[in-house]
């Protein structure tokens, strides 16, 4: 089974940088279909543009547009494009990387597709200042890199707060379904109610519901940022804003920058 080695990936690539230890590129997805590889490096894969799916030895994985995966070292797998183009960015880790900022090399385990908006909102911000490249960029990689680990680490399962039957559902709900989510449409679907939930959720999010469906649909406009055939007007009305400027005042809470400013860096 071919192994690829540091920084390389099927496709062409568009740019690459190294930031101590982590690196991090673009690339254009070229082939119908991959062999069956593995890396050397655990990676995360963050999809810009395009469908694929990821296929393992146990399951065969949808990555629409905005989707961000896992591949740990030695985690043999390989990849279909399902359209016409595809795009993707990179962030693979070197080994001696972890042992520096003491985290486990199997911080993470296998192949996974992480949905939690707050890692897609970490992702973005990375690949922001991958594009940005100014005097800053790479102390901010850093820092977010870091607390990216944080994040994931901190969603491990508490094994003494046992979770109830309903959270699985209502997170299927909050990733997949795409109308216009409130507390009173949540506590009909999982038959819960709206009180419960607003007091239960904190524990096992920890956030708030609203602070959490405000992550996921930021998470949304994100994919549809980086497609130039939507219009900040269409981005806000498929991801469920009110209007563009709620967009935008929401979008620039959590960047520090709106939508339009995210965009053209994102096409520089």
């Amino acid at each position: 089974m071919k192994i690829l080695t540091k920084g390389n990936y099927y496709g062409a690539k568009r740019s690459e940088i190294h930031v101590n230890g982590v690196v991090l590129s673009e690339y254009n997805y070229l082939a119908a279909e991959t062999d069956w590889h593995f890396h050397e490096n655990p990676y995360f894969m963050y999809v810009i543009q395009g469908d694929l799916y990821d296929i393992n030895k146990k399951r065969k994985t949808t990555c629409p547009s905005g989707s961000l995966v896992f591949h740990n070292w030695q985690e043999p797998h390989q990849n279909t494009r399902e359209s016409e183009f595809a795009r993707g960015f990179h962030i693979e880790f070197e080994r001696p990387w972890f042992d520096e900022k003491k985290w486990g090399v199997d911080l993470w385990e296998g192949s996974q597709l992480l949905e939690n908006p707050e890692l897609h909102h970490t992702l973005a911000k990375l690949y922001f200042e991958f594009k940005c490249q100014d005097a800053f960029s790479d102390l901010s990689i850093e820092l977010l890199l870091m607390n990216l680990c944080e994040k994931i680490e901190s969603k491990r399962p508490v094994s003494s707060l046992k979770e109830p039957s309903w959270i699985v559902p209502l997170k299927e709900l909050l990733h997949d379904d795409h109308t216009t989510l409130s507390l009173q449409y949540l506590s009909e679907k999982l038959g819960v109610h709206p009180v419960h939930l607003s007091r239960t959720i904190p524990k096992y999010f920890s956030t708030t519901l609203g602070d959490y469906l405000r992550k996921q649909k930021i998470k949304q406009a994100l994919s549809y940022l980086m497609n130039s055939n939507f219009s900040l007007t269409e981005i806000s009305y498929i991801c469920g804003f009110s209007d563009q400027s709620h967009f935008t005042r929401t979008f620039k809470l959590y960047f520090g920058v709106t939508p339009k400013a995210f965009r053209n860096r994102m096409s520089a």
